[in-house]
């Protein structure tokens, strides 16, 4: 199991950019895939970005296609999730998580991030 934590977030504007971090707070990270989940107000929390951690590959869902960059830094242990043209609708708290494999439940959360976006 290795600790994630997440930082980055913070209160914006509609139309401003930020970006998210999320370390293993000093571990290595040896997984499938690593993870961005937002939880919106009163939601449940849904997967907004993928990026497997060997390869790079990606996963956008359709709310964020265009807008979000998702990206690793394995020497750093780190991965970001880059938000341009952010909109009311991205507030939520953001987490980041480990997948072990392709079919396997995402797991390691982390404490998560708060984003506000004001319109």
């Amino acid at each position: 199991q290795v600790p994630l934590v997440e930082s980055g977030g913070g209160l914006v504007q509609a139309g401003e950019s930020l970006t998210l971090s999320c370390s293993a707070s000093g571990h290595t990270i040896r997984t499938y895939a690593m993870g961005w989940f937002r939880q919106a107000p009163g939601k449940g929390r849904g997967l907004v970005a993928q990026i497997t951690w060997d390869r790079g590959n990606t996963y956008y869902s359709n709310s964020v296609k265009g807008r979000f960059t998702i990206s690793r830094d394995n020497a750093k242990n780190t991965v970001y999730l880059q938000m341009s043209s952010l909109k009311p609708e991205d507030t939520g708290v953001y987490y980041c998580a480990a997948q072990v494999s392709p079919l396997s439940q995402y797991g390691d959360w982390g404490q998560g991030t708060q984003v506000t976006v004001s319109s």
